[in-house]
C-alpha cells in the first residue's frame, strides 16, 4: 500500500490544486455545460483550462501497431464500454474519464465508491467509457498507458477493474500536465494497492502495452459519440452535473442519489 508519505503529498497536492482553481472558478460559476464559440465546454473547463476540454482527435501512438486483443469483461464493439453491475438493471449511468483528468478524479473520489455501491444494488448498471485527448494536447503517454493498465485490470474481472481504477485517481497527477501514468512502473507499483491484481498475465500486459490498439479503439470513440470534454456522467441520457462548482470537488454522495432519483426511469 502507499505509504502516509505519498498519501500526504497527494492531500497537499489537491489541496493546493484546489487553491489555485477555486478563485477563477468561482469567476465563471460554470453550471453543467457551457457554449463557447460553437463548442461545448466540460465542468469548470472555461475558467479552469484543466483536463476537461478535447479539440482534435487523437494521433494514433506507434505503440498502437500491435495485433488487437479485446479484454475480457468488455461490451460492445471492439469492446470499448467497461460495464459494472447487473446486465439487466433498468439504468445505466454512463461515465466518460480521461485517467489524466483532474475533474474526473474529483468524481472518481468522491462518488466512485457511491456508483460502486448503487451498481451493486441495482439501482443502475455502470457503463465505463474513457478519453485520452489530454496526451495529445499536453504531450506524453499517460492517459493511454494507464487506459492500457486499466484494459489488463478489467481483462482480470470487473471487480478489479473499478478497485484499480478508484486507485488510480487516488493517485493522480497534481496536474494534468504532469505525465506520471506514462511510466509502466507507476503503474504497477499502483496496482500493488488492488489485492490479487499483480498477476503475471496483468503484468505482461502492462509492460508490453498489450491492449493499446484497444486504447485507441476506446479512446476514438469518444469523438465518434460527439463528447467534447470529461468528465461527462449521464443517466439514461440524461446529463449529471457532479461537479460542486468549488474547484475540482464533486458533488456528496448523498446529493448524487437525489439526482438518480429524480432522473431515472421508474
Amino acid at each position: 500500500m502507499a505509504t502516509s508519505t505519498r498519501n500526504d503529498r497527494r492531500r497537499e497536492a489537491r489541496t493546493r490544486l484546489h487553491a489555485e482553481q477555486e478563485e477563477p472558478a468561482r469567476r465563471a460559476r460554470p453550471r453543467g455545460r457551457l457554449s463557447a464559440g460553437g463548442a461545448v465546454v466540460a465542468l469548470l473547463g472555461v475558467a479552469a483550462a484543466g483536463a476537461v476540454y478535447a479539440t482534435a482527435t487523437d494521433s494514433a501512438a506507434p505503440e498502437a501497431d500491435k495485433p488487437f486483443v479485446q479484454p475480457a469483461h468488455t461490451t460492445g464493439k471492439d469492446g470499448i464500454t467497461v460495464p459494472y453491475g447487473k446486465a439487466d438493471a433498468r439504468n445505466v449511468l454512463s461515465v466518460w474519464l480521461d485517467p489524466r483528468c483532474p475533474y474526473c478524479a474529483g468524481v472518481e473520489t468522491g462518488l466512485g465508491k457511491t456508483f460502486r455501491e448503487e451498481a451493486d444494488a441495482g439501482t443502475f448498471r455502470v457503463e465505463y467509457h474513457f478519453a485520452t485527448f489530454l496526451d495529445g494536447a499536453l504531450g506524453g503517454k499517460g492517459s493511454k498507458r494507464a487506459l492500457n493498465a486499466l484494459g489488463a485490470a478489467v481483462n482480470e474481472s470487473p471487480e478489479k477493474f473499478v478497485e484499480y481504477l478508484g486507485v488510480l485517481y487516488a493517485n493522480h497527477p497534481e496536474k494534468e500536465s504532469d505525465d506520471e501514468f506514462g511510466s509502466t512502473a507507476t503503474l504497477l507499483e499502483l496496482a500493488d494497492q488492488v489485492p490479487g491484481l499483480r498477476t503475471p498475465a496483468f503484468n505482461k500486459a502492462v509492460k508490453e502495452l498489450t491492449y493499446m490498439p484497444w486504447v485507441e479503439k476506446v479512446g476514438q470513440a469518444f469523438y465518434d459519440q460527439g463528447k467534447k470534454g470529461t468528465p461527462d456522467v449521464s443517466l439514461d441520457g440524461k446529463e449529471l452535473t457532479l461537479n460542486s462548482g468549488e474547484g475540482i470537488e464533486s458533488i456528496t454522495p448523498d446529493a448524487f442519489r437525489k439526482l438518480v432519483t429524480e432522473n431515472r426511469k421508474a
